[in-house]
């Protein structure tokens, strides 16, 4: 009688509005070769009990819409309809011999048996009228009440809606809207427009960079290059009570899957990081504090796999650490798998037309070998140019090779990197003279950054430009390979290969810290040009973000400065503006020989003055701006 019930149980759960389990991905685990990390869904849906669902009116779409990993075909679509704000903690970690995420044992977990149904659909116009793509599908507390799917049957480089409804009610999410890419190969009439963020610190300030780039509208992705969240306690790196911007959980740095949950939702409360979510389709990867700062392989700077870690971490490994990180974040980020036979791969290419591969690589989390921890900073210097250190692992160096050159063959006209971190020559000898180099950077790996450049002139392989974000301020540099036979001219860029974009945080504080000044920050910017040779520009003092067009000719960037992140506001300055011209590979000089378009009004420029006066503050709140 038992077997009975089960079977027809999951018979009425598999017919109610053709609803699936499966079809969200969030059940899924991130890695086929990893199949504890994701949930058991014949156990969820043996367990889940569809005559007593949730009512439509008690459950709420929590943390607004999102979309995400566009294809000329299809986009990753993303909600969570849930009973309540907070994040489910019927999925914590057990021990013992129970598998990671079982939730049949009373003894270890709790959890409900009450499955939402939820609809989508996609539509060509903002009405929703006519549906072009769409399903239905099952979440549960096992993923957080989370939804995330693949719309699929859809025509390349259109903008498209979508909408999410809890199942025969009229219960729905707000509407976003989202783009698909164009075909590969395909002949673009216009550029495309790319907004370039990174290092968002929710206690220290409020993410004003996002609403500026959503409400200009003139992206058509956006694409962020990692720490979208940070691990630590309140006070840990920022305290948000003046703002009422006060992290979750905020007693501890987080390590428990329920911990990094609540984190995002967090984190997802911002206005302005809900709105850019609704608007444009994401591209994303991770950097070090979506898991543990200054993470690789085995360890971070605060934890290694060693017992006196594992006791002080409250009896976690960081292999465990590194298992919850990586669940939350498949679960709140609208990011698809892409062949996910390898651990922890976020590793992925967009083909973006003929004009560009967008390579976005993961030197953070995935087969990186050991970082700077601080104390250890004296031997990472010793073994600086061993052959086997290397940011990606073998597998991930051996795929971003073949994608360069790949690119080249099929002829796109661009090749943008996006990474975490700097691949330029920057001097730090007036933070550390002993070792005047960022170990934590490409130059702390010097045997792969060598490897990066080698394939790159060694193929021939023209228009590569990089994409950096991880320190908190803004470097744009030739990219240079420097040898005993290089000879590259700062003054003019020849003998450069390519180009690198730095960007600076979101909010997360730059090299004269939080309460800096302006001042103070003008003279680190000019120790940065005057000592650092490939380096043409660079700001120390504004938060902000970045924005890149890109057509067949040439990508113009534009850095934008924030002003004020302490209070809510639509305030930004267009500090510089840098141009790289098809077949030149290095920035275009204008005609006094700077590296710039028009002025320079923030930061330090190599060969050039910046004009402060010059500076103008736009309101993006404003309907005239």
């Amino acid at each position: 009688m038992t077997l009975l019930r089960f079977a027809l149980a999951g018979l009425s759960l598999g017919s109610i509005a053709q609803a699936s389990f499966s079809t969200n991905l969030n059940y899924r685990s991130p890695s086929n070769n990893h199949p504890d990390l994701g949930i058991a869904i014949n156990k969820v849906h043996k367990r889940n009990v569809p005559s007593s669902p949730f009512k439509p009116e008690d459950l709420y779409f929590t943390h607004g819409v999102a979309s995400g990993d566009p294809y000329p075909g299809s986009v990753i679509l993303w909600t969570r309809v849930a009973p309540s704000n907070e994040s489910s903690d019927s999925t914590v970690t057990v021990s013992g011999t129970a598998p990671l995420y079982d939730h049949d044992n009373e003894k270890y977990v709790s959890v409900s048996t009450a499955p939402v149904c939820v609809e989508w659909k996609v539509s060509p116009d903002e009405k929703m009228r006519r549906a072009v793509s769409h399903g239905t599908v099952w979440t549960s507390s096992d993923v957080d009440y989370t939804v995330k799917v693949e719309a699929t049957g859809l025509k390349p480089y259109t903008t498209y809606y979508y909408q999410f409804s809890v199942c025969k009610s009229k219960n729905s999410s707000p509407i976003g809207r989202t783009k698909t890419t164009p075909k590969k190969n395909q002949k673009l009439k216009k550029e495309i427009n790319l907004a370039i963020f990174s290092c968002s610190n929710y206690p220290q300030g409020f993410f004003n960079a996002y609403g500026n780039a959503a409400r200009k509208d003139d992206a058509d992705y956006f694409v962020h290059l990692g720490d979208y969240i940070y691990e630590h306690k309140e006070g840990g790196y920022g305290w948000g009570w003046e703002m009422d911007r006060i992290p979750q959980p905020a007693d501890h740095n987080i390590k428990s899957l329920l911990d990094y949950r609540k984190r995002y939702a967090s984190y997802r409360t911002d206005v302005d990081l809900l709105e850019s979510h609704q608007k444009f389709p994401w591209i994303t990867v991770w950097d070090d504090h979506e898991v543990e700062n200054n993470i690789w392989k085995a360890g971070s700077s605060a934890m290694n796999n060693t017992e006196d870690s594992f006791l002080n971490a409250g009896g976690l490994s960081i292999d465990q650490v590194k298992a919850n990180a990586v669940r939350a974040h498949f679960e709140w980020m609208p990011i698809r798998q892409v062949d996910m036979d390898d651990n922890l791969r976020i590793w992925r290419n967009f083909e973006i037309g003929n004009l560009f591969d967008l390579i976005m690589l993961d030197t953070r989390v995935y087969d990186r070998s050991i970082t700077d921890l601080t104390a250890n900073r004296g031997y990472l210097d010793s073994i600086r140019d061993e052959q086997s250190r290397s940011l990606m692992g073998p597998r991930q160096e051996t795929w971003f090779y073949n994608q360069l050159k790949q690119s080249a063959q099929r002829r796109a006209k661009w090749r943008i990197v996006g990474q975490q971190i700097l691949i330029s020559d920057i001097d730090y000898e007036y933070d550390r003279p002993a070792t005047p180099y960022n170990a934590d950077a490409w130059d702390g790996y010097r045997a792969n950054k060598n490897r990066t450049l080698e394939t790159i002139i060694d193929n021939k392989i023209d228009n590569t430009i990089f994409l950096a974000g991880d320190t908190h301020a803004a470097y744009v540099s030739d990219l240079v390979y420097f040898t005993n036979t290089t000879n590259y001219n700062p003054l003019t860029g020849s003998g450069a290969i390519g180009v690198e974009f730095g960007g600076t945080g979101v909010t997360s504080p730059g090299p004269v810290a939080q309460n800096g000044t302006l001042e103070e920050g003008i003279v680190r910017s000019q120790i940065f040009v005057d000592k650092s040779k490939p380096l043409q520009w660079q700001d120390s003092y504004y938060r902000g973000y970045y924005e890149l067009k890109i057509d067949y000719k040439r990508v113009v960037a534009n850095f934008f400065g924030i002003p004020d992140i302490r209070s809510r506001n639509g305030k930004e300055i267009k500090l510089v503006t840098f141009e790289v011209r098809d077949g030149e590979n290095r920035l275009r000089r204008n005609k006094e020989g700077e590296a710039i378009v028009g002025k320079a009004v923030g930061g330090a420029l190599k060969n050039g003055e910046v004009d402060l006066e010059a500076a103008v503050v736009v309101d993006t709140m404003e309907k005239k701006r």
